[in-house]
This record gives C-alpha cells, sequence and structure tokens, in this order.
C-alpha cells in the first residue's frame, strides 16, 4: 500500500490544519490497521561518471559529487540529501507535532553538517565506517510560547521523526542483485 492508498481526502492546502490529516489517517487506521503500512519508493539510474537521476513518485532528483570525490559537482551528493531529508522532514515533524501540541511556532529553520572520513568509503582503512560518524542539528525556532514548550515540542519530534530514526535506529536494508547479460 502506498501513502496515496491511507486516506481519501482532498489535496490539503497551506490553511488546512495537520490535525484534520492527522484524525482522517487516525480514522482510516481505526477502520483498517493494514492501512498503518505503506511503503514509500524511488529509482535511480547511473548517469555520466557518478552521477545519477534519481525519482521518487513523481519528483526527479539529480545526484553528483564534488570534483574531489570524482564528481563533475553538478547536484548535491547522496550524503547531503540526507542531510536536506533529515532537516525536511524534522521541518514537518515539528509543524505537525506543533498543532498537535498548541505551540505555536511562527517560523523554523534548521542547519545540519555531518562528520565523515572519507578513508572509509575509499577502503583505505577497515576501521572507518563510510558513514557519518556525528551528525549536528541546529533549530532556531520562533513563536510566544515558553521556552520550556519548544524543548517539549523538540523532545517529540525527536521520538517521531522519520528519518532522524533512521539514522538513530538500524534499519534492516535487504539488497537484491540481478545481473543482465546483454
Amino acid at each position: 500500500m502506498t501513502i496515496a492508498d491511507l486516506i481519501d481526502i482532498p489535496a490539503p492546502t497551506a490553511s488546512t490544519p495537520l490535525n484534520a490529516i492527522a484524525s482522517a489517517t487516525n480514522s482510516a487506521v481505526q477502520a483498517d490497521t493494514k492501512k498503518a503500512a505503506v511503503v514509500f519508493s524511488a529509482d535511480a539510474v547511473a548517469g555520466e561518471g557518478v552521477s545519477t537521476e534519481a525519482r521518487a513518485r513523481q519528483f526527479s532528483l539529480s545526484v553528483d559529487e564534488p570534483a574531489a570525490l570524482g564528481g563533475a559537482d553538478t547536484a548535491a551528493n547522496p550524503v547531503e540529501y540526507y542531510l536536506t531529508a533529515l532537516l525536511s522532514c524534522q521541518v514537518v515533524t515539528y509543524r505537525f507535532w506543533a498543532q498537535r501540541l498548541g505551540v505555536q511556532v511562527d517560523s523554523i529553520t534548521l542547519h545540519a553538517e555531518g562528520d565523515l572520513d572519507v578513508r572509509g568509503f575509499f577502503g583505505l582503512d577497515s576501521d572507518v565506517r563510510p558513514g557519518f560518524t556525528e551528525v549536528r542539528v541546529v533549530v532556531d525556532v520562533t513563536g510566544p510560547d515558553d521556552a520550556d514548550r519548544y524543548v517539549e515540542l523538540q523532545e517529540v519530534v525527536e521520538a517521531h521523526c522519520p528519518v532522524l530514526d533512521l539514522t538513530v535506529n538500524r534499519t534492516p536494508v535487504v539488497s537484491e542483485l540481478r545481473v543482465n547479460h546483454d
């Protein structure tokens, strides 16, 4: 089941309360618990060099590497997309939970950076992992509520953000190799 199959509601607008979407989702899942498990998917095709053209639903993404990592520097690289995925998921989660908790968020700006030792990717040191060793996120939030309400909001966001969950918890990845001969 895809996310589009979950509930039958009109596309939300900027003024649609997120609580209404959550309520409709809750009703749909209560009526049929199988609707709680949805599948997201993406596809990618190798381009020139290390570039990639990827698709998720009807959206296209170009991916490349900086010259120092073998690319032509025509697009963000995969770990930069991970950081933007993390930040954008945090924005969605902040907006949703702010409404749910009744915390007013007038504006929210996020910044992330991650430390990566390229020896892991290039196989130069088997003791070095190829991914980030640490990711730091700074959230600047503006609103009239007491600071403790925003701390509460941050704790809830960190407990419910799907992309953050991918990093802090193990997620099994099952790969299948299909070799095609011309």
